[in-house]
């Protein structure tokens, strides 16, 4: 059995960061290794260095981990953490939170490596809703 590509949510509210495990969760099933780290360490709006680097670490299983933000100072807050900690098989992909999320779940719980799971990250911004 491989090892699956790791996601990590990042967000300032530890309820979306929740919600949207909860989604991607039942889309990729349990072989995806997932984290979040939303809101601060003492669960107020904003993002945490320390759960950034916490969640890296607990879906690290190998084959690469992908960090998604959704804005603002999560991403600075995830660029710092990698910056601090640098790591090839570790990406900060640019992509839409919720689509980019769905789209990286389903294609690491396919088995592919990390740069097909950021691509397809990635590539959700092109996905027309309408």
């Amino acid at each position: 059995m491989s090892t699956s590509v790791g996601i990590v949510l990042v967000s300032h509210s530890a309820e979306l960061a929740s919600g949207l495990h909860l989604l991607v969760q039942q889309i990729g099933s349990d072989t995806v290794p997932l984290a979040t780290a939303g809101g601060t360490d003492d669960g107020r709006i904003g993002t945490s260095y320390d759960l950034v680097l916490a969640a890296i670490r607990s879906v690290d299983r190998g084959a690469g981990v992908v960090v998604l933000p959704d804005l603002g100072s999560s991403v600075l807050t995830a660029r710092t953490v990698l910056e601090d900690h640098p790591r090839p098989d570790v990406l900060l992909v640019d992509a839409p939170f919720v689509e980019g999320a769905v789209a990286a779940v389903v294609t690491a719980a396919s088995g592919a490596d990390l740069k097909t799971v950021a691509d397809a990250a990635k590539e959700a911004r092109n996905v027309h809703k309408l």
